[in-house]
């Protein structure tokens, strides 16, 4: 049995991904950022743990929400879902932030960076749509949907990276276009290979067993070193990664892990 917790999993693939993980037995603990989103969540997956109430928005919702999972790990694995989508980068959070930004791309760093001792595999959800953001990262605070979802495979990779000598697995997640309120009830991919990638990276079984900084897409993983990666190139750059994290840092106030 894995703790697991996962956030944005009040609806969505979030939710049945939990779902899916509570039926094979695991402890998994269901995010919501607001009381009442969490109180469905729970009539949605009575078998959850807890469900933690955070606005993701905040950043220091965002510490306090780090410092509840410190004191109710450690973690076998937490998955990044929660994400802002299209319509929303004009929204700005309590400390002034946007809210797109700080969803999708600022809370994934602090928590990653606040949790202590780390997850044994933190799992960064990311989108086809990462290859159409900009890998300057100029103005990284007015992030579109396609740049923070190519900051999530930045992310996995660097934590991939800072965490290797702690045997930590960090992987990137592209669900797909699949059935969802996000995605629109018409999209053409399977959603049950989406859960079943979940599953995997969230377990490290099967063929995620030991992976590590990998961009995994319908049950299949790859790396910089395979011939069809999947994934934009500017995710390999090392140097795009630890500028990311240096920005983040001076945004956050928050110091990476070493």
């Amino acid at each position: 049995m894995a703790r697991i917790f996962i956030t944005g999993s009040s609806d969505g693939l979030g939710l049945r991904s939990a779902k899916a993980l509570t039926k094979r037995g695991h402890e998994v603990y269901l995010h919501a950022r607001n009381s009442q989103r969490a109180q469905d969540a729970r009539a949605q997956c009575p078998d959850a743990k807890d469900v933690f109430v955070a606005d993701l928005t905040s950043t220091e919702e965002t510490k306090s929400l780090a410092a509840k999972l410190n004191q109710t790990g450690p973690w076998d694995a937490i998955v990044h879902n929660a994400g802002l989508m299209h319509g929303v980068a004009h929204l700005k959070g309590k400390e002034g932030i946007p809210a797109l930004f700080a969803v999708n791309t600022l809370a994934p760093y602090i928590l990653t960076s606040l949790v202590d001792p780390p997850p044994k595999r933190c799992v960064f959800v990311s989108s086809g749509m990462h290859r159409g953001g900009d890998t300057s990262l100029r103005n990284i605070q007015q992030a579109t949907y396609s740049d923070s979802k190519l900051h999530n495979i930045l992310l996995a990779f660097w934590f991939a990276r800072c965490f290797e000598s702690k045997g930590v697995l960090s992987n990137a997640l592209n669900p797909g276009w699949v059935p969802t309120k996000m995605g629109g009830w018409s999209a053409p991919d399977d959603i049950n290979a989406a859960i079943d990638t979940y599953v995997l990276l969230s377990e490290g079984s099967g063929a995620a067993e030991g992976q590590t900084g990998q961009y995994w897409y319908q049950r299949r993983g790859a790396s910089g070193s395979s011939r069809d990666k999947g994934y934009s190139s500017a995710a390999d750059d090392e140097a795009r990664q630890n500028q990311l994290i240096k920005t983040l840092e001076e945004i956050s106030g928050i110091k990476p892990p070493q």
